[in-house]
């Protein structure tokens, strides 16, 4: 049972090291496009419009929140394997802010995706 034990480990941490580095890849590459189209909105659109800011901050955005569901993904797979209740706590409250950030993140996502859309059609933003 040991040795099954043991691969089981290894195969987590394994996982788990993957998914950290895929959400590291995730948010390089999308700070890398946001620099990019930065620089290119304030220099080539002399400062950009409002709509290309925002256009911008949705993409990095998505981005953002789909890096934090691999680090979510990542610290169960850690706990999972065997946790104290020190470790239990811990995911918890990681799993709680990561939660917040990722929910206050869509909601503003959201909000300006239909901001955006209300404004394209002359309409404003639907009541709620």
């Amino acid at each position: 049972m040991e040795p099954l034990r043991a691969l089981v480990q290894t195969l987590t941490e394994s996982v788990s090291t993957l998914a950290e580095l895929a959400a590291a890849l995730i948010i390089a590459v999308a700070v890398a496009e946001a620099i990019v189209r930065s620089v290119h909105t304030v220099f080539l659109h002399s400062g950009g419009s409002d709509d290309a800011k925002q256009t911008l901050r949705l993409r990095l955005g998505r981005w953002l929140a789909v890096s934090l569901e691999f680090l979510l993904a990542a610290d169960i797979l850690r706990t999972a394997v065997a946790p104290s209740w020190q470790d239990i706590g811990q995911l918890g409250a990681i799993a709680l802010i990561r939660t917040a950030l990722n929910y206050f993140l869509q909601r503003e996502i959201e909000a300006q995706a239909q901001s955006r859309r209300g404004g394209a059609t002359g309409e404003g933003p639907a009541p709620s």
